[in-house]
Formats: C-alpha cells, structure tokens, sequence
C-alpha cells in the first residue's frame, strides 16, 4: 500500500521499478540505478513487488537491506505494470521520475547526463538512447544525434511512446498524471499526454542510457500479466490514445500529425488483427469501435498521407464494409505481389478491388506514386570553369526505367519562400545503361534567367522522371564516403561589381546537399599567426599575425584590436608593428581583466585610412587557438575568470568573462 512521503532532502531523480516474477534479471536492474555516476544521495529508488511468486520480493528486500535509497512496496497483484508505476508514482520525491522495467539495466552514467540534459535546457521530457543486444525492438531515427530542445512536432520522439524516459515530476503532478489500469499498453496515453504538454523534449543520444534485453526475453517485468494481449486487452488504451491526441492538439496539421502516428501503429494493427478475434466480437464489438475512431480523427487531409493498403482498409472500415475489409485484410499477403498501373503519370497498385465496378473503391486509394522508392547517391561536387558548380550523382525511380523524353532535373529551392530554379542534369554516356548516372551544372552567375541566385539557403532536390512519372527527393544524404562538400567553398564573381560567396554543406542532421549564398565578404585585412595569455600577465591575451597582402605599406592599415560584447559594446586597442619588418609583422594586447562579464567575440578591425565609412569596417577573424586554456584573476578581492568557447563552430575566438562561483569551484576541486 502506498506510503506517506519520508521527510529529508529532495532527491533528484525518483527511479520506479514495477516488478511482477522478474526474477533473475531484476538483480541487475535494480543494482544498475544503485551504481548511477549521479549518486545515491541524489537517489531514491522506488521498487514495487507486484504479488511475485518467484523470489522477486525476497531479491528486492535483501537488496534494500543494504542500500538506504532502495524502498520497496509489496502489494496485491494488479494485472498490469500500471499499478505499481502509480505506487512508486504515489511515493515519488525527485524533481525527476524515470521508470525502469525490470527486465533492463541503465547505462552507470545515464541519469547524470539525462538530468544535466533537462537543467541546462529546461525541458520536461528527456529521452536517453536505447539500445538492445540483438538491436532489435528499439527506435533509432530519434536517437541519431543528441537534441538540446525539441518538441513532438519537429522530432522523432513521438514514435517511442513507452515510459522509460525522465519526466519532470512537475509535469506529472500538474496535469494529475497516473497510468490507466489497462492488461496492455497503459504506458501509452500517459506518455503521450507528457509529450504533448511537455515545455520541450531533450535527446541524449551520444550514450547507451536503456538496455533492454534480448528479445525472447523482453517482457520480463514490463508487462506483469504474463499473456499475449489481443483486442479485448488493448481496446481501452487505445481509446484513450485517440481521445488524449485530440484533447491536446487544435484541428490541422499539427493533429494530423500526431493523429497520423495513431492510424498507422495503433488503428491499423488493429484492423490487422481482427481476423484472430472471434467473428461476433469483432464484427459487434470492435469494428464500430475502430471505425468511429476512423470517422472522427482521420481527416481527408490525413488520408492521403497514408500508405495505399492503409488508405484501402481506411476506406472500407469508414464505409462500413466490414466483410471486404476482412478480406483484404486476411488476404493482404498475397495481394501485395501485385504489380502495378502506370496511367497518365501516376502508378497505382494492382490490388483485386482496383477499378473492379463491383468493389466501387475509388482509385485514390491505390495510387502508390508518391510511394515509389527513389534511389539517388552524390559522387561528387567541385568547380568547373568560374562559376559553375558541377554535381556528379545518379538517380533512379524504383521498377521504372526512363524513356527518352524523360528529363530529370536538379531542383533548387530557396528555404522559406516560393523561389524554385530548375537546371537540367545530363546523362553520363559511359553509366552503365538504367544507373541513372548524371552531371548537372549550377551557373551561379547566371542560373536564375542569367542572374544569380537571391542570397539566402538553397535546398538541393532532383525531379527523377521515367515513363511520365515525375518523384521530386532531397539529395545528397546518400553520398560517397568522406566526401568533403566544404571544399567546394567558394566566392563567385557574378558580374561587374557583383560577387556572390557560396557554401556548399550537408545539413544536420539528415546530411541532404544545400547551398548558403551570399554576399562575398570584404578582403581581411590581416592574417592571425598566435593568440595566447601573456607569461606574466595572465588577464592580458597577446595577439601576433601580419598584414594582407604581404608587403602592404603599414601607413596605408591602421588596425585595431576588437573585443564585441554579445549586446554590442565594443572595447578596442591598439596594435603594434614591428618596425621595418616587411610582412607588416604586427601585437596587439587585450587586456581581458578590464572587461565586464559576459560573451565577447575577438577580431582585428581595420580603421582609419583604407577603411570603409559607409559601413562596418572589414575584420580579420582572430581563429580560436586549439589549446588556449582558461585563466583567472583577482578583480576588487573577487576571483574572476575568462575561458575560449570551443564546440560551437565559430570561426572567430569567443571568451566568456564571469566571476568564478565558489561553491561550484570548491565542488570541482573535491572531486578532482
């Protein structure tokens, strides 16, 4: 039964573990939250016997006996996980809940980097890789790269619904969330509910955080019924999914999405397992159920995004044709062996029902062109004459092979606008026949009607076209092994006067080709040669470099050493040249003590004679140094210090300035 709080510190974070006959795999489960980097103070670790008959409560009161953080409940069993999640939920402390089944173990430094993941960026949800020894059952697409901020809109997240996730006990307490006493996937609607309410979601995916074990022995612990669940186990979750989706989301594409999830994973299995369920209670019970869900959150919209066999069942269940719909689905093995219909530029599949009078199903619902893989590669991109870069690939439509008035295209659009600019690619002659292998020129001094592109991003696509059938993909993400697009950087000359800087790089993270243009920027007026803190002077940085071009005059440059504060001030100083020395060999000192908290950016500014007063004056980047490390000073008795910002990819050194916080300063002394 469930227990009054215990007085003392908050902890952090609040690990669940609901336990049903989890034995032997609840020792390592248990004995993985115990060993977190986090630390048991920071701990408490809520185990709840569900009436085991298998040892588990005796595992679990040996183990508490020599571990404080460990509280276990027993309880009558519940028939599901539900219940004893809502137990350890009922006694939770932690400014975080995560719920660990008993049949998997964490990673020894998962809570640590998923806490730090939510207090630096404020999110209420943080999802941690999964990972499984036979690499099967677990999401992968969410866990590509890590994600400081996100939302189910914008990610993958929403296609991992299970609750082996950090919540913001906040979160849960705010919206009075408990999970539904369902026999199965209850984990569901309370996951989707965080989800959809969570101020932002955060992915660690540069670390194993959630082991699960091996396949065959998955359900241990999770699921503490022990049976196979059929409709009449699943139908109350899955109600509430449906009714959770449309409780929080407005009408549109937003819901779409969402609701989108539902029909393909939830509503959809459904439909495909009708056949194993008696005939009456799927034809009197479940069917009018599934099919209010399908005339009330599918919209036309949303019914065209799904897959033909999808669309197909949809329909049929919508209408109301409960035996057709059995049909097709008890027969959906073979008929997907069908081939296909090309017609007037779509390709529809060949299933039994298409254009049969007697079926009366319409052909959108076989129409399977947008569906038709696209297979693409880039080779390669570099310049070819001045202003002309060359891209090198090949591309294909699946089954269909490209009749000669067939003309693919590279297709740039301009992100944010309606801009599209189209460019033939041409057929390489020694491809091999039906590769697909081309070249496709971007002038970028003439490619939009002789002029150049409007500065701004272009995203790379190719309308692959074959038998008047025309697919549009994103390119590049496919592409040959340390291919180095960077290379490719380069100022164009467009025209008298006019030059255009363009970048090329593989966008993060799905790695597809786009193209940054803008304006080209003003020569530097100086190279930096070293960046380091004065020997004796540890506020003062020393900045060494020369004059570009060399041999430049020195009294035609007169630089400045720049610090830019992140709100604009500006503190400069000046630089010394060394006298007669024919590269315009040149110091300059930052007197980094003098400068008040905060993020500056360090550059060498050109001023006075030569520079330009109709706008900002030109400025030579001062690179951030690989091994410039911190340094510390005393300012009115208090320590501060000054440190590079490294990671962030800028190509001008940044320092932070702030005073040093003693109690975190103390803290790292002692644990070094």
């Amino acid at each position: 039964m469930p227990r009054t709080p215990r007085p003392g510190p908050r902890p952090r974070v609040s690990v669940i573990v609901p336990a049903h006959n989890a034995m032997p795999s609840l020792t390592r489960a248990v004995t993985s939250a115990m060993e977190q980097t986090i630390g048991l103070s920071r701990l408490e670790i809520i185990a709840v016997d569900d009436g085991s008959t298998d040892g588990t409560a005796e595992e679990l009161d040996r183990l508490a006996a020599d571990c404080p953080a460990l509280k276990v409940v027993h309880q009558q069993r519940s028939g599901g996980a539900g219940g004893p999640r809502n137990t350890g939920l009922d006694l939770a402390r932690g400014d975080f809940v995560f719920f660990l089944d008993a049949g998997a173990h964490l990673g020894p430094d998962a809570l640590r980097r998923m806490v730090a993941m939510a207090d630096q960026n404020g999110t209420d949800v943080v999802l941690g890789k999964m990972v499984s020894p036979d690499g099967r059952g677990v999401p992968e697409a969410v866990f590509r790269h890590n994600q400081l901020r996100t939302d189910v809109y914008s990610s993958r997240a929403y296609s991992t619904l299970g609750p082996a996730k950090l919540f913001r006990r906040s979160l849960i307490e705010r919206f009075d969330l408990r999970f539904p006493l369902c026999r199965d996937g209850e984990d569901k609607p309370f996951t989707a509910v965080a989800y959809l309410n969570a101020s932002g979601i955060s992915v660690v995916a540069d670390y194993d955080c959630y082991h699960l074990p091996h396949r065959e022995n998955r359900g241990t612990g999770r699921q503490p019924t022990g049976t196979t669940a059929g409709l009449a186990d699943r139908i109350d979750a899955l109600r509430l999914l449906f009714e959770t989706a449309a409780r929080y989301t407005e009408p549109g594409p937003r819901r779409d999405q969402i609701m989108r999830c539902h029909l393909q994973r939830e509503l959809c299995d459904a439909l495909r397992a009708l056949p194993r369920e008696n005939e009456a209670e799927a034809r009197g019970r479940f069917f009018p159920e599934l099919r209010g869900w399908a005339l009330t959150h599918c919209s036309d919209a949303l019914f065209h995004t799904l897959t033909a066999s999808e669309r197909l069942m949809v329909h049929l269940l919508r209408a109301g044709r409960f035996e057709d719909l059995m049909s097709v689905v008890r027969n959906a093995e073979e008929d997907a062996g069908h081939g296909h219909l090309i017609d007037k530029g779509r390709v529809y599949w060949l299933h039994p029902f298409f254009r049969d009078p007697a079926a009366d199903v319409h052909d959108a619902c076989f129409d399977i062109t947008d569906r038709l893989p696209v297979h693409h590669h880039l080779a390669g991109a570099a310049w070819h004459g001045g202003s002309t870069l060359r891209v090198r690939g090949r591309a294909a439509i699946d089954g269909l092979v490209p009749g000669p008035e067939d003309r693919t295209e590279l297709v740039l659009r301009r992100r944010e606008t309606s801009d599209e600019l189209r460019m033939p690619v041409t057929p390489v002659a020694e491809g091999e026949p039906g590769s697909g292998e081309f070249e496709a020129d971007i002038d970028i001094a003439a490619a939009d009607d002789g002029a150049p592109p409007r500065p701004g991003v272009w995203d790379v696509f190719l309308d692959v076209r074959a038998q008047g059938v025309s697919r549009t993909v994103r390119f590049g993400h496919r592409h040959d092994e340390g291919l180095d697009i960077g290379t490719a950087r380069r100022v164009v000359t467009a025209g008298p006067g006019l030059r255009a800087r363009v970048t090329p790089y593989f966008t993060t993270p799905y790695r597809n080709l786009s193209l940054d243009i803008g304006p080209a920027p003003r020569r530097a007026p100086c190279e930096v040669t070293e960046a380091v803190w004065h020997p004796s002077d540890k506020g003062t940085l020393v900045v060494a470099g020369r004059l570009l071009p060399p041999g430049t005059p020195v009294r035609d440059r007169v630089l400045r050493l720049r610090a830019e504060h992140s709100d604009g001030r500006v503190s400069d100083h000046p630089v010394r040249f060394a006298a007669g020395h024919p590269a315009g060999a040149f110091t300059a000192r930052l007197p980094v003590r003098d400068l008040s908290r905060g993020r500056w950016t360090v550059t060498l500014a050109l001023l006075g004679p030569g520079g330009h007063a109709d706008g900002p004056p030109p400025a030579a980047p001062v690179p951030p140094p690989p091994r410039l490390p911190g340094t510390r000073w005393l300012r009115f008795g208090r320590p501060y210090y000054a440190k590079p910002l490294i990671g962030r990819g800028e190509p001008t050194l940044e320092l932070r300035v702030a005073p040093v916080r003693l109690i975190a300063a103390v803290r790292n002394r002692l644990r070094r």
